[in-house]
């Protein structure tokens, strides 16, 4: 049953010289949260983990959290590599794009047109570092601009100075040196100081490595830049503990927490406890709860150990 669920929330395959996974899915009704694919690939005699992240749309930590047997840089030949594309939507409105900073992962779900069911798309991002971090909230789009300039910040510049970098002109002009790429998106948080943008650096993508803009694969941006308009809203949203249903099956997806937060989460496996408790006793999921509703705690503790970002069906309930 689940096979078929699956099957049928394709969309579309997307195509590009150095991306062929991103893909579109159909929005799943009610009582599905969870959505996507796990697939395996082997890895070429020339393959790093980063390449294949690339092709399949997929960030760097993610990739090595979902395979942590396999070396970053120069897997074995023929070596099983797991894509972990399978994804458990954030506790957010399913409007406009949502950023969740754990996952470094965002979701699009674009006003259908008439006659269209609605979908969703996901793609990595980087994000920022611990001491340039990407502020939470709901925003939107203000601005798109293709080839753009980028005018650096004092601070920007100044951090640059003080750790012996060149220093930064006051405008950077479009171009391959560009660190903005060709397409960007300005968003109406922090004064207009932050965006979503490509890169000259793809390996950063799904990386704490911006100064708290949010970095796009180069071919991702430019489907995204032509999807969305000005005045779609963005919500960041900080959430290393996802959960969801599938039909009658509870999943869990977690992700390490955000170096910041860690002290939060002292101890990890209380707070996700905590945190699945929270989620069943809101109203709509007490509804889910048949008389032999229970945690599989083997499971739960397996995938609180590995915390590798692939949803873990953790019970099973019957009406």
């Amino acid at each position: 049953m689940q096979r078929l669920l699956l099957s049928l929330l394709t969309v579309s395959i997307l195509s590009t010289a150095n991306n062929v996974y991103a893909e579109s899915w159909q929005l799943p009704p009610d009582g599905i949260d969870i959505f996507g694919k796990i697939r395996t690939t082997q890895a070429g005699r020339q393959d790093t983990l980063l390449d294949i992240a690339r092709l399949y749309d997929i960030g760097q930590t993610e990739i090595v959290l979902a395979n942590p047997q396999v070396d970053r840089w120069m897997p074995d030949d023929g070596s099983e590599v797991i894509l972990p594309s399978r994804y458990i939507f954030p506790q957010a409105e399913r409007k406009g794009i949502v950023l969740n900073l754990p996952e470094m992962r965002l979701y699009y779900f674009p006003d259908p047109e008439k006659g269209e069911k609605p979908a969703v798309m996901t793609y990595p991002t980087g994000i920022g570092r611990m001491d340039w971090e990407t502020p939470l909230g709901i925003s939107k789009i203000t601005e798109k601009k293709k080839d753009p300039t980028w005018t650096p910040p004092e601070s920007i510049k100044q951090h640059r100075i003080a750790n012996g970098e060149p220093p930064l002109p006051d405008v950077v002009p479009p171009g391959p040196d560009n660190p903005l790429g060709r397409h960007a998106l300005r968003l109406s948080i922090g004064k207009g100081a932050y965006l979503i943008h490509g890169t000259i650096k793809p390996f950063g993508v799904g990386m704490r490595v911006s100064s708290g803009c949010i970095r796009m694969y180069p071919e991702d941006i430019e489907r995204l830049f032509d999807q969305v308009s000005v005045g779609t809203q963005v919500n960041i949203v900080n959430q290393p503990i996802k959960l969801g249903w599938l039909l009658d099956s509870l999943f869990i997806e977690l992700h390490p927490p955000l170096e910041e937060d860690e002290a939060k989460y002292t101890n990890y496996k209380q707070t996700v406890i905590s945190e699945i408790n929270d989620f069943l006793m809101q109203e709509h999921n007490q509804k889910k709860l048949g008389v032999d509703f229970e945690i599989n705690h083997e499971a739960l503790d397996r995938a609180i150990a590995e915390k590798s970002g692939i949803p873990v069906m953790i019970s099973r309930t019957s009406s």
